[in-house]
């Protein structure tokens, strides 16, 4: 495997944790001696369940999703040989499907980031012609794409986080073998890119999701194969830690945030396709 499908939703984790507002570590004894387990459970259920949904109109892999105002959106990815620029929308209410407006630029191993109810499709590549800097923005009030500033440097199969009305870009490659570390913010209020502090372990082909101001990369692979290693970032202090690594090592994985809680979904590693499903618990620093 070489390429990902990415599944960003933009709703993004025992002694010590982050402050939103700080990203300080503070300790937390009120987390390890918890009075009322029950209260707990209710809060922080550890149980669910698996239904189908209607399937995608157009079948496709290494595709990336956003969602705006509850309707999700399945933006490119690839068909056969050929990347694409299909672009539907899936409202979980009627469980149906619309088609909208193609994306400009065919492309898979994008990633995708919501702002303020705008949807921006960053990076990724087409057709392997190398890594694309190409952001373009969707306005679902219009059914509409505009191009945004180009990233400072091309990136493919790289993740996306959202934090404060600021979009992230993390690792991915050159789409030649080359692995980046970069992350990189847009401000879609001045329309510009800035450099932030590197990922410490350069890799591709994984997943982001933000939980309580943190943004989390989660596995992927570098020279050695897939990873299970969990890097969080603090914005406000430019510094990424090191969080307790996935009990599954997984690239092209894709990530979601449930009741503050981030799920690191499906993926493969050496020994193939993984239906696996883990939740790391940012307030206990546990993984399930």
């Amino acid at each position: 495997m070489s390429r990902r499908l990415t599944i960003v939703c933009t709703m993004m984790f025992f002694a010590f944790i982050f402050t939103v507002s700080g990203c300080s570590s503070v300790s937390s004894p009120t987390l390890l001696s918890h009075t009322n387990p029950a209260h707990f459970q209710k809060t922080r259920p550890f149980i669910g369940s698996w239904t189908t949904k209607a399937p995608m109109p157009t079948a496709r892999r290494f595709l990336a999703a956003g969602v705006v105002d509850g309707i999700v959106y399945a933006v490119g990815g690839a068909q056969g040989g050929n990347d694409s620029n299909v672009f539907e929308a899936y409202d979980h209410k009627s469980d149906t499907w619309t088609t909208k407006a193609s994306m400009p630029t065919p492309r898979e191993n994008l990633g995708v980031g919501v702002i303020h109810g705008i949807l921006y499709a960053v990076g990724g590549n087409e057709n392997g012609h190398g890594a694309l800097n190409t952001v373009e923005a969707y306005d679902a009030t219009t059914d509409s794409w505009s191009t945004r500033a180009p990233m400072l440097t091309a990136q493919n199969a790289l993740a996306v986080g959202v934090i404060d009305g600021i979009l992230y870009a993390v690792g991915g490659d050159d789409a030649n073998g080359h692995l980046y570390n970069n992350v990189e913010a847009y401000d879609p209020a001045t329309n510009t890119w800035a450099a932030r502090a590197p990922m410490p372990t350069a890799r591709t082909a994984l997943a982001a999701g933000v939980v309580d101001g943190i943004l989390f990369a989660v596995g992927g692979q570098n020279g050695g194969g897939a990873l299970n290693t969990v890097e969080a970032y603090c914005p406000t202090k430019n510094k990424w830690m090191t969080e307790p690594s996935m009990p599954t090592a997984r690239t092209f994985l894709a990530v979601g945030i449930i009741n503050d809680r981030l799920f690191a979904v499906g993926g493969g590693n050496n020994g193939g396709y993984l239906g696996t499903l883990e939740a790391f618990d940012s307030a206990t620093k546990t993984w399930t």
